[in-house]
């Protein structure tokens, strides 16, 4: 089984290295106006925005610039005001890089074709989780990307969007019978989640023949990293069969054996916050349990294992890193053998294929002060940044600072908080931070919010969803949109919320009573 002294030698020393969340800019962008980077991890190398523990120092292979993004993000801001997306009905939306989603695709591609052995299939399926929405799904499917779903309501979304079975896969902690029937009938492939899941498997197996590629999720137990939430691969994780637990790694191999139809192995190690040489680890735990099982049944009936994803984001600055380049060769140095085109490959990615490439902008509808502190109180809030909200410190956001015109603003930097509009104190998107002084019509700009933030929304206060739209260069020098979602309505909001049933609780009387 894969350990630490799998990984040696040039293999370790590529995978440590975090990053310092500094690409040269210094806070400044190299359009000329100032962006809060947020406090404390991105200049301490503390914190979920590391791939590791030590200093990264990007290099031309290892993190690409994001001066490009940066320009067509402040283009796109200002297009959004010139064309009306924002305005006084509608002081909020998401945007979204067409363009930049799909070079981030084409990275993910290359950077694992590079490694492979010629000819082995490999599937790049999206975790839907980190941007459920279907133009989405629909764009990374043309640019060759799958879709990972974990619900009936995912799985609907990636039909939706077109996504062929084939190019589906299915986890869930929490599959009942019908979804599992369902995915078996689409043949869309499915990671059984532990003993009692597979059990069900077995009933629908002997009852329907099925398409569907099946495997088993495994958790290698590693440890966590920097986010206890987002580490998976703990003692005690709730997911997958916990394999240096009594007797498990037993019952797997015996799983197999018996089930001649099992021929995927799954081990997901974690998100943001994990060490890339834990994420190396787990791969290769994987690869090694894969070996065992394949030899000790005296047949190759695993022909693919599905690495799960969750390469880090930088939310320090524009700079990617680390990039998928760095990681499918640092995979490459510590498992080799997953790459001789023995078995197929599927990866797991979300976050760092969207994160980068979404912007939520909202107005700044009043400018004051408490306690001699300049306060900004925009319409971007926990509804929109509820990770940011109530865990300021394991993720804050940078913040970009626009004019009424949707101008990059310059100027002195001021402490300031940005405050959202829900109804409670702690309701800030950035506290005690460093930009242009904001003002009243100005616009507050919260970056890389592409994954788990702008689709991601939280009705506190009723507070509407935001409407959100794509971006591209409309080849004649200015920016075209697309409606992605609408903006919610007050009608739809009282339709959510039971208003066809607003007399269903007084007419429920206890016997006896007049």
């Amino acid at each position: 089984m894969g350990t630490d002294d799998d990984m040696t030698g040039d293999a370790v020393d590529n995978a440590r290295g975090g990053w310092d969340g500094r690409d040269g800019q210094d806070g400044d962008g190299r359009d000329g106006h100032r962006y809060d980077t947020g406090a404390g991890p991105y200049d301490t190398g503390a914190g979920p925005h590391e791939a590791d523990t030590e200093p990264y120092e990007p290099d031309h292979a290892d993190a690409q610039p994001g001066h490009d993004r940066a320009v067509r993000r402040d283009e796109a801001v200002r297009a959004a005001v010139e064309q009306g997306l924002l305005a006084p009905g509608a002081p909020i939306v998401g945007l979204l890089d067409v363009t930049g989603i799909r070079e981030s695709a084409a990275e993910l591609t290359a950077a694992f074709d590079a490694v492979v052995a010629p000819g082995t299939p490999v599937l790049h399926a999206f975790a839907v989780k980190a941007t459920p929405l279907v133009p989405v799904l629909r764009l990374l499917h043309e640019e060759g990307i799958g879709a990972e779903v974990a619900s009936p309501g995912e799985l609907a979304l990636a039909r939706a969007a077109g996504l062929p079975p084939a190019r589906t896969v299915l986890d869930s902690p929490a599959k009942t019978p019908a979804e599992l029937r369902e995915a078996l009938a689409l043949g869309i492939a499915v990671n059984a989640d532990n003993p009692q899941e597979l059990d069900r498997v077995d009933v629908l197996m002997r009852s329907a023949t099925s398409r569907s590629p099946l495997g088993i999720r495994v958790n290698p137990q590693l440890g966590g990293g920097s986010i206890e939430a987002l580490s998976t691969a703990t003692a005690t994780s709730k997911f997958g069969v916990a394999l240096r637990d009594e007797g498990a790694r037993e019952w797997v191999v015996r799983a197999y054996a018996d089930r001649p139809w099992l021929t995927r192995l799954h081990a997901h190690t974690g998100s943001q916050g994990i060490p890339l040489s834990l994420m190396a680890r787990g791969a290769a735990e994987t690869y090694a349990l894969a070996e065992e099982i394949n030899r000790r049944i005296g047949r190759p009936q695993i022909d693919t294992i599905d690495i799960g994803g969750g390469l880090p984001v930088n939310f320090g600055s524009d700079a990617t890193a680390p990039t998928y380049a760095r990681y499918a060769r640092l995979l490459r140095e510590a498992v080799p053998g997953l790459f001789d085109g023995r078995h197929g490959l599927v990866t797991e990615f979300g976050r760092s294929l969207l994160a980068k490439h979404g912007t939520v902008v909202a107005r700044v509808e009043y400018a004051k002060s408490a306690g001699g502190r300049p306060v900004a109180v925009t319409h971007a809030g926990v509804q929109i940044a509820t990770r940011t909200v109530y865990v300021p410190e394991a993720w804050p956001l940078r913040i970009a600072a626009y004019d009424p015109k949707g101008r990059p603003k310059s100027g002195p930097g001021v402490v300031q908080d940005i405050a959202g509009p829900a109804c409670f104190a702690g309701d800030l998107l950035a506290s005690g931070r460093e930009l242009p002084l904001l003002e009243q019509g100005d616009y507050a700009a919260a970056l890389d919010t592409g994954a788990y933030y702008l689709a991601h929304h939280y009705a506190y206060n009723s507070l509407a969803r935001p409407g959100i739209y794509g971006f591209a260069p409309d080849g004649s020098g200015g920016v075209a949109f697309a409606t992605v979602r609408e903006r919610q309505t007050v009608r739809e909001i009282v339709a959510e919320s039971g208003g066809a049933h607003a007399t269903a609780l007084t007419t429920l009387r206890a016997s006896g009573r007049g």
